[in-house]
């Protein structure tokens, strides 16, 4: 049974960092395409940045060269370290898993970017 499990959200001011974990299980982990979504109160989930099994990266837009996606298949995670937090970036964090073609999510993360 697949299991993606994050942590790492919280309160941060405005231009500070946080670093995300998901930790996953139950499947051949450096096999997986790997993804980082969120949601803000009212709107769509929108998608982040992903991670291939081979380490490529790519990233929305709205995010680009302030959030970092890595992992680390010795250990089932994947990262996402975010720097120079605004506002807007409030949102629930979700990790997602690709194995072939079905698609897992975690629960999900609470990211508060205020003053």
């Amino acid at each position: 049974q697949v299991q993606l499990v994050e942590s790492g959200g919280g309160l941060v001011q405005p231009g500070g960092s946080l670093r995300l974990s998901c930790a996953a299980s139950g499947s051949i982990f450096s096999a997986s395409f790997m993804g980082w979504y969120r949601q803000a109160p009212g709107k769509q989930r929108e998608l982040v940045g992903t991670i291939t099994n081979r380490g490529s990266t790519n990233y929305a837009d709205s995010v680009k060269g302030r959030f970092t996606i890595s992992r680390d298949n010795a250990k089932n995670t994947v990262y996402l370290q975010m720097n120079s937090l605004k506002p807007e970036d409030t949102a629930v964090y979700y990790c997602y898993e690709l194995i072939t073609t079905v698609g897992y999510w975690g629960q999900g993360t609470q990211v508060t970017v205020s003053s």
